[in-house]
């Protein structure tokens, strides 16, 4: 299975850690990270929110095949450079913003105020 950690604990970030359809699927989150000092000590669907401070030193002794970017914009291309620097090969990007990544890393970004436009245009085009 891929192993997996995400990077903030915020809405999106609990939603992912308490979905149940990924363990089914081979993925396993390992961790979950925030910058948030009133997030980092909380359970999460069992796991404990770290400080992101730990990223590369948890990263090191238990590496990770993708990170998810769970962050505000602002943080997002760093937290993405710290990830590629620790070795993670794939980022599935929530943040608002297009991340900069080195090749040989995959980049998946879901917008979903992009995803409600297409919807919205698929059903006017319906109602034409």
């Amino acid at each position: 299975g891929y192993r997996v950690v995400l990077v903030g604990a915020g809405r999106i970030g609990a939603a992912l850690a308490n979905y149940p359809g990924f363990e089914a699927r081979g993925f396993r989150i390992v961790a979950i990270y925030d910058a948030d000092p009133s997030k980092v000590g909380l359970s999460i669907d069992g796991h404990e929110v770290r400080g992101v401070r730990r990223l590369e030193a948890d990263l090191a002794a238990e590496p990770a095949d993708i990170a998810v970017v769970g962050t505000p914009a602002a943080a997002a291309q760093d937290i993405a450079e710290r990830l590629v620097r620790s070795g993670v090969r794939a980022l599935l990007n929530f943040a608002p913003v297009a991340l900069q990544v080195p090749p040989g890393v995959t980049v998946t970004n879901v917008n979903m105020a992009l995803e409600l436009e297409a919807l919205s245009f698929a059903l006017t085009r319906a109602r034409a």
